[in-house]
């Protein structure tokens, strides 16, 4: 990690910024209207940031958009870097540490995940409370940048108790039935085959995605509170007699998205520590 780079990319966006965000959002695959519902909103592509990547995901917008939700100041990640697209892992992670330097003290990551559990169904919302790293590599591997974390960085509470009870309270008072597991995160952009299903639910996998892992293990290295949402939009591999198709995954986004949209601006705006 080139942590010069990072310093003159936050600085970039430093610039533009009409206060300083607390909160970072990381929208996922067919899930970044959430963006448009940010007031007194500042948009900078990610292409005119120094150093930065650019998403060539389907359905990322690739660009930062920050303003507040839910009375609060915040920065949104309108599509997010994976690990298919051929970024490095520091190329993935480099806005989380850009966050950190911004003065984010909250992550909130969001994205689309096929369900293995067979109590889900599609468009569910499933809490993470944990989670497997199946990508084949860490963000962490390399030189370590004190400033930032320890060289060896604790997971046991990744997924921040208190953040994960204001949800489910803010979803039960909506009437939403939140679900709650254990996220699993593969390379892609191939989906998985019945079989690997079948072995990640005996490790205890409720939902498979190729996102999300990499940043969340930046966000802990980096001291922040983290809070993760997935929304089932398909049933994975060998669950159902149709075959996986990723359009379907952005079109489901965005009809369940509003949901999930509703819900984090209402965490946002109720819990006390963000």
């Amino acid at each position: 990690m080139n942590a010069n780079f990072v310093r003159q990319a936050a600085d970039y966006v430093l610039e533009h910024l009409k206060e300083t965000p607390t909160i970072g959002l990381i929208l996922g695959s067919g899930l970044g209207e959430i963006a448009a519902r940010i007031e007194q909103a500042v948009k900078i592509p990610y292409a005119q940031i120094p150093h930065f990547a650019v998403s060539t995901a389907p359905g990322h917008a690739g660009c930062f958009v920050a303003g507040r939700l839910g009375g609060k100041p915040v920065i949104c990640m309108q599509g997010r870097l994976h690990f298919y697209e051929g970024h490095s892992m520091e190329d993935i992670v480099f806005p989380i540490r850009v966050m950190k330097l911004l003065g984010v003290r909250t992550l909130i990551a969001t994205n689309a995940a096929g369900g293995i559990n067979h109590d889900f169904s599609v468009g569910d919302l499933m809490l993470i409370q944990d989670h497997i790293n199946f990508l084949g590599s860490n963000p962490l591997i390399g030189k370590n940048d004190e400033s930032f974390g320890p060289r060896f960085c604790d997971m046991t509470y990744t997924y921040t108790p208190a953040l994960r009870e204001s949800a489910q309270k803010q979803a039960h008072r909506m009437g939403i039935d939140l679900k709650t597991g254990v996220y699993l995160a593969c390379s892609g952009p191939s989906f998985e085959t019945p079989a690997e299903i079948r072995a990640f639910r005996t490790w205890g996998a409720d939902a498979v995605g190729m996102s999300t892992v990499p940043e969340v293990i930046t966000a802990a290295h980096c001291g922040m509170q983290v809070l993760a949402i997935s929304l089932i939009t398909n049933m994975a591999a060998g669950m159902q007699e149709e075959s996986l198709n990723g359009q379907e995954v952005i079109e489901l986004g965005k009809a369940r998205g509003r949901l999930l949209e509703q819900l984090i601006e209402n965490v946002i705006l109720h819990t006390s520590t963000l």
